[in-house]
């Protein structure tokens, strides 16, 4: 029985390819490639002769058994055209067919786009909210927006060039002008990295015609941004939630994170409403 192998390749910069990487290519009974086209390249440069198959968005459910065939004389190894495959690339259902099959999935870690931004981007870390790409019509975009304009962790979005500046116009006027890092073209030769504001953002990207892939990192609501409840709204929620039978603790740590209020204040009124 062979193992499922989901091996990370380089978003640019072909010396990020680990060694292991390599070694997994070279010893795969067959390789499934988002692009065969694009991979070939990748393969020739680091002279891995595996046998290649297409594994893409419009193929992938027809080629689960050729797949799961070949694990049962050995390992596969599935590559997107770059970085970490089933982020935002196919390799969700194969994963699953896999696993339901009894195969092992192991991965083989290297490139993502998205960590990579959030690293160097100056936000914070300890906490993120990655969303793929934005939805492609302004409306569905800007609902998207809404629905997450008040989660307090730092959002992720991939965009294409010739939508950034329109992405950066609705991330504007629908979360308002957070801090934001644009990455672009990412380990390349024309890599940049632009921090500030939104608004300084869509100025910068409307001056120059945006070129690449982009990825956003941009600021979570800070708390002391969210509307603080007043205590007669706070009362009010508390004397429901204490007939739902939730105990103290439960409704201070869910009210807290919702009122914008302390723990231990709300604790305490709950204790006093009782």
């Amino acid at each position: 029985m062979g193992i499922l192998y989901l091996v990370a390749t380089p978003i640019g910069n072909l010396e990020d390819m680990s060694p292991r990487a390599v070694r997994i290519l070279r010893e795969a009974v067959l390789i499934a490639a988002e692009d065969t086209r694009h991979t070939g390249i990748l393969l020739k440069h680091f002279d891995v002769q595996s046998p290649l198959t297409s594994y893409f968005e419009h193929n992938k459910i027809n080629k689960l058994d050729r797949i799961l065939e070949a694990l049962i004389s050995g390992d596969v190894a599935l590559v997107s055209d770059a970085g970490t495959p089933a982020i935002n690339d196919p390799g969700y259902e194969l994963v699953q067919a896999a696993l339901a099959s009894g195969f092992d999935v192991r991965p083989v870690p290297g490139p993502s786009a998205p960590i990579s931004a959030l690293t160097v981007s100056g936000l914070p870390t300890d906490s993120f909210l990655y969303l793929g790409y934005l939805p492609h019509k302004a409306s569905d975009r800007r609902a998207r927006m809404t629905e997450i304009s008040q989660q307090p962790y730092t959002l992720i979005f991939l965009e294409s060039p010739h939508r950034v500046v329109d992405a950066l116009d609705d991330i504007l006027s629908t979360l308002g002008n957070r801090r934001i890092c644009v990455a672009r073209e990412m380990t390349k030769m024309y890599e940049e990295f632009w921090r500030g504001s939104t608004s300084g953002a869509l100025d910068y990207f409307k001056s120059k015609e945006p070129r690449g892939e982009f990825t956003l990192v941009i600021e979570g609501k800070m708390k002391e941004e969210r509307s603080l409840w007043t205590e007669d709204e706070l009362l009010k929620v508390i004397k429901s939630e204490l007939n739902s039978g939730k105990s103290a603790k439960e409704i201070s740590s869910e009210l807290a994170e919702q009122s914008g209020w302390n723990k231990k204040e709300v604790y305490a009124l709950i204790n006093q409403n009782k």
